[in-house]
């Protein structure tokens, strides 16, 4: 295979990687960071929604997870990442 041919190709390529990284994956960077500051400002008394929907306010923060009281009686431990979103946010 000679010079000439192999050097588009490669060109090619070269173009489709960083367009790739541009279009997907720099805004999912962009995402996961912002998702861990949200994270990170967890406090009580924040109203949040879960990965699976559900709706409550943070009672308490550990270090690895957080009481949500889902209503006057119910209160349910989840661990910080099943965080989707604070209400407020949306």
């Amino acid at each position: 295979m000679s010079t000439q041919t192999w050097l588009p190709t490669a060109i090619y390529l070269g173009v489709f990687l960083a367009i790739f990284y541009y279009l997907i994956i720099m805004p999912r960077k962009k995402q996961e960071k912002k998702h861990k500051e949200v994270i990170a400002s967890l406090k009580r008394g924040d109203k949040v929604v879960t990965i699976g929907g559900l709706r409550g306010e943070v009672a308490r923060v550990k270090e690895e997870t957080m009481i949500l009281k889902v209503n006057d009686t119910v209160e349910m431990e989840f661990l910080k990442t099943a965080v989707a979103y604070k209400e407020e946010e949306k």
